[in-house]
């Protein structure tokens, strides 16, 4: 979906990996807050955003956060900064949900900030 600047609180979309919620969003002010839902087995492309930074809040499930080539177990209640231009994924190898909150931070928050490296439902 691409950043209108008009809010969209409340928006949710499917995806091949689960879903996203949009629950909040002040485009003006530079930030916008979703709740991610990955499903078992499932991980999101390996990509990279130009013009935001990403905080990720663990709420529920099991699984990595890959990090610019590092992977990082999580768990609830952990905690992942991803900074503007690092290559990132999350991966959920459990077999229930993996949910986290997603901060948004940045001049521009629309969905076509993606550049995919790798993706397993052939999005690149």
């Amino acid at each position: 979906m691409k950043d209108t600047g008009k809010k969209k609180e409340n928006f949710s979309e499917t995806r091949p990996w689960g879903n996203y919620e949009i629950l909040h969003v002040e485009t003006e002010k530079g930030f916008q807050v979703k709740r991610v839902e990955i499903a078992p087995g499932a991980r999101l492309s390996l990509q990279c955003h130009a013009r935001r930074t990403e905080i990720w809040t663990v709420a529920s499930g099991h699984g990595y956060a890959v990090l610019d080539g590092k992977e990082i177990p999580v768990s609830p209640g952990s905690v992942i900064t991803v900074p503007q231009g690092s290559r990132h994924r999350m991966w959920n190898k459990g077999n229930k949900p993996l949910v986290f909150i997603e901060v948004q931070l940045g001049t521009y928050l629309g969905e076509d900030d993606i550049q995919r490296f790798e993706d397993d439902y052939n999005r690149i």
